[in-house]
Formats: structure tokens, C-alpha cells, sequence
């Protein structure tokens, strides 16, 4: 059967087998009790993250194991007495070591998911450490828990947050802090868990302190912009005082403070936006994962649940406060800007009328300038023209044509002033003419668009 065709001849989506496996893609792992686990969560662009599958396989090799040819989500090959898982997420890829050659007593962390790694493979893992930290499985149910005193010294006396998950079918220690071998530690006690269920809370334990460091993320950016973001909140108010009481502003230079002010927000949310969602998600896994953990308290000591919402709720708070911060202050950025180009375009149209009643005037003067040089022309040419005429009239008379050349020459002269005057007056009424007409076919142009 084919991803497309099957026996009953049903035309299926070429993505319906993605789809199903995708569900699958990340099972839950199964773990005995006693194990060494190490978790890293590895943050990686696309080329490191290719670095890393060509890495992997290098482990393949020293295990003696065939490497696989593609990469892929989720790998997880049993070297043994080590398990080795890899997962690959957006930001991140993270890396289980399974030690299941150990054995129970003594110190938990003496012995970890690190120690059957060859030397040299570790550190040489593409990538930055967001996240690492040693997770100690013991089975309370062949021998007894140890006493709090001995636990703490495995902490190395550090403040415990504790508590029994999974209705009390196990005991889990941590202090979400840092060691002295640079990684975080969980112990975990099963009193009566199977290893499927196990495998589980394991999970959840890893997902918990990975998300948890990755919504941390975001909160230094937060605090790094708060300060400024705080300054320009009294800078804009301070605007927005002097356009209500002020009646002399400077239009030019307000715009260019908003604009500087606008270009410092923009830059703050596209390097802050996609921080900020990440941390919004990562916190909401946090929570759903705490859930599922359904602690009971121990006597004395904080739960992981209320740690959690004790020290990682303010700190997203805080983060989703400045998002909310950045998208305020960039929407009375642009109300700001709209007021103050509205300004300015009010400002440009009584320019424009001022101009317009000016440019009006000069017309008026320069059409009775026009019409004064009018009649001056028509005189001009009249005297002329009189004076062709005079010249054809001497001529014919010197010529033997009997006619009172006087008398003709008086007459002449209103004829042609006339005519001069009335083919003028023609001449300037069809340049009118032309003149409107262009100006409706103007006017029906800009109608159309």
C-alpha cells in the first residue's frame, strides 16, 4: 500500500503517513531503575545542526554501530549499557545519555549518563549549552530511601526543592542551580513506578528544566529595554503636552524626534518579537508539564510546581509586560506622528491658499496689463497698416488713377482700426477657448483615476 493509493481504492493525502508518524516521532523512552541519565539542550543554527548529525555519527563509529545516512527528528540507538537520544527542535537540539550499567548505593552522581562516553566527543559538539544537568534514577523499592541529610550532601548542601510526583509513586529531589561540575542535578527516587512510567516523568523532568532555562531567555532583553523603554514613554508624553499647550511648534523637528523615536521601537520588537512568543510557549509547556507531574508536597521544601510559580511566572510576566510596553508605545508613536502630519498638511494647505489668493491677484493685474498692451498693439498696427495703405494710394494716384487719395486715406483709417481690434479680440478668444478646454479634459481625467 502506497501513501496515496490502499486495497479499498481510496485516494489518500500524500501527507497522511507525515502526519500519523509525526505523533510518534518522539516517544517516551523506557528506563530502568537504577540509571545515570545527562540531558543537553544545545542551541544551534542550520549549519551547526548539520555539524551535529555529522558528529553523532563519530559516536556511531567509536560503538563500532553502521551510522544512519539522513538526518533526522528524533534518534535513539542503544550502544549497550548506553542509550544515546537525539532530538531536534526549533532553537535547539538536545541529547539524552542513558547509563544503565550502574549500580546502586554511594553517591548518585559519582557515576553519570557522561562516563561511557570516549574521551574527546563531548566537548566537540556544535553548538552553544543552554541547558545540562545530571539525572540520578534509584530504586527506593529494593532498598530504602536515603535520609534528607545524606541527600542534601549530594546537592553539596545547596537549598532542596522536593516532592513526590505521580501521587507519591516517586520522590524527586533537585535545587535548580548550578554545581560544581557545572551541571544541574535531579535525583529521583521510584518507589513503586514501572519503567514505562518512569521513562515518563524522566521526560517531564528534562522538559520542565529545558524549557523553563529556554523562556528564561527572553527576560534579559526585557530588562536591558525597560530602562530606555520607560524614557521614551516621558519623552512622548512630553510631546503630546507641548502639541496640547503649546501654539508656536516647531512641526520639522517633533516629526524627526517621533521618527527617531518610532525607528528605536521598531528595532526593539522585530530583534525582541520572536524572543518574546517563544518565551510565551516555552512557559505554557512548563505548565502543562507540571501538571501532568500531579505532585504532593513534601514537608519543609517547595514543590517543583510552586518553585516554579514562585520564581518563572514573574519572570514572564515581566517579559510579556515589555512586549506589551513595546506594542503601546509604537501605536501612540503613530497616533503621535498622524496628529502632527495632519498639522503639517493643514499648515501646507493654508500655504497653498495664501499662494493661490496671491498667484489670483497677480493674474488680475497681469489681465489688465495684457489688456492695456492689447490696445496698444491694435493702435500700433492700425498706424502701420494706415501707413501701407497710404504709400498704395500715392502710388496709384502718381500713377495716373484719378481718386482723392486724402479723402480715401480718412476713411481707411477707422476700417482698419476696426478690423485690427476685432480680429485681436477673435485671435484672444480662441486662446481662452483652448485654454478651457484643456481644463476640463483635466478635470474629467482626475474623475476617472
Amino acid at each position: 500500500m502506497t501513501e496515496t493509493h490502499n486495497p479499498y481504492g481510496l485516494e489518500m493525502h500524500p501527507m497522511r503517513g507525515a502526519l500519523y508518524n509525526e505523533l510518534h516521532s518522539r516517544p517516551f523512552q523506557v528506563i530502568p531503575s537504577p540509571a545515570r541519565i545527562t540531558h543537553l539542550a544545545v542551541m544551534c543554527n542550520r549549519e551547526q545542526s548539520q555539524a551535529q548529525f555529522e558528529h553523532l555519527k563519530k559516536l556511531y563509529q567509536h560503538f563500532d554501530v553502521t551510522p544512519p545516512q539522513e538526518d533526522e527528528l528524533c534518534y535513539h540507538v542503544d550502544f549497550g549499557k548506553l542509550r544515546v537520544r537525539r532530538e531536534k527542535h526549533v532553537e535547539f537540539t538536545t541529547y539524552t545519555f542513558i547509563n544503565t550499567g550502574v549500580e546502586q548505593g554511594g553517591n548518585p552522581f559519582n557515576t553519570t549518563g557522561l562516563t561511557p562516553l570516549p574521551e574527546g566527543w563531548l566537548d566537540q559538539i556544535p553548538g552553544t549549552v543552554i541547558s545540562a544537568f545530571h539525572l540520578s534514577v534509584e530504586d527506593a523499592r529494593q532498598a530504602h530511601e536515603l535520609n534528607l541529610p545524606l541527600v542534601k550532601r549530594f546537592f553539596e548542601g545547596m537549598r532542596l526543592v522536593g516532592s513526590s510526583p505521580q501521587d507519591g509513586d516517586a520522590r524527586v529531589w533537585t535545587t535548580f542551580q548550578i554545581h560544581s561540575d557545572g551541571l544541574g542535578r535531579f535525583l529521583v527516587y521510584n518507589k513503586q513506578m514501572s519503567d514505562s512510567q518512569l521513562g515518563r516523568l524522566v521526560q517531564r523532568l528534562m522538559e520542565i528544566e529545558t524549557y523553563r532555562l529556554m523562556a528564561l531567555l527572553s527576560l534579559p532583553t526585557a530588562r536591558r529595554i525597560n530602562p530606555t523603554l520607560a524614557d521614551m514613554d516621558q519623552k512622548l508624553a512630553d510631546i503630546t503636552d507641548h502639541l496640547a499647550h503649546s501654539t508656536e511648534i516647531d512641526e520639522q523637528a517633533l516629526l524627526a524626534r517621533l521618527t527617531d523615536m518610532a525607528s528605536w521601537v521598531e528595532d526593539c520588537r522585530a530583534r525582541a518579537t520572536f524572543r518574546f512568543g517563544a518565551t510565551y510557549a516555552y512557559h505554557d509547556l512548563v505548565i502543562k508539564r507540571l501538571e501532568e507531574l500531579r505532585e504532593d508536597e513534601v514537608s519543609g521544601h517547595l514543590t517543583i510546581t510552586e518553585f516554579m510559580t514562585r520564581r518563572l511566572t514573574p519572570a514572564v510576566k515581566t517579559c510579556r509586560a515589555t512586549s506589551n510596553r513595546l506594542e503601546d508605545l509604537s501605536r501612540r508613536i503613530d497616533r503621535v506622528a498622524d496628529m502632527m502630519r495632519t498639522r503639517v498638511e493643514l499648515s501646507i494647505q493654508s500655504q497653498n491658499q495664501q499662494l493661490l489668493a496671491s498667484m489670483d491677484q497677480r493674474s488680475k493685474v497681469q489681465m489688465m496689463m495684457q489688456h492695456t498692451v492689447e490696445g496698444l498693439s491694435v493702435a500700433a498696427i492700425s498706424y502701420y497698416t494706415i501707413g501701407l495703405i497710404k504709400y498704395l494710394l500715392e502710388a496709384a494716384y502718381n500713377s495716373g488713377v484719378s481718386l482723392n487719395k486724402d479723402l480715401l486715406l480718412g476713411i481707411s483709417v477707422p476700417v482698419v482700426i476696426g478690423l485690427v481690434a476685432l480680429t485681436t479680440r477673435k485671435i484672444h478668444k480662441h486662446f481662452l477657448q483652448l485654454a478651457h478646454d484643456q481644463a476640463d479634459r483635466d478635470d474629467q481625467n482626475q474623475k476617472g483615476k
